[in-house]
């Protein structure tokens, strides 16, 4: 005999029915624990923004700083 081989037959398993409320149950315990993780890490994500934001507004404001000075005008002012 050459190497064939077939799968063995396997008797089928016992089938449960799944209710709603089996599936709300899992649904829930699962947001819980998202929800869980996310109030964790509230507190460092807030911090992680405000200084995102810190960083941003110093950027910007170097930046119209520099633009101002090279589109400044100069004005003499003579008395006649």
């Amino acid at each position: 005999m050459t190497g064939t081989t077939m799968a063995k037959k396997t008797a089928p398993a016992e089938t449960t029915k799944i209710t709603p409320d089996d599936l709300r149950e899992k649904l829930q315990a699962f947001q819980g624990d998202i929800q869980g993780k996310v109030e964790d890490q509230k507190t460092s994500i807030a911090t992680v923004v405000g200084g995102a934001g810190m960083v941003l507004m110093i950027i910007m404001f170097l930046l119209g700083k520099r633009s101002g000075k090279k589109k400044s005008a100069i004005v003499e002012i003579r008395r006649v």
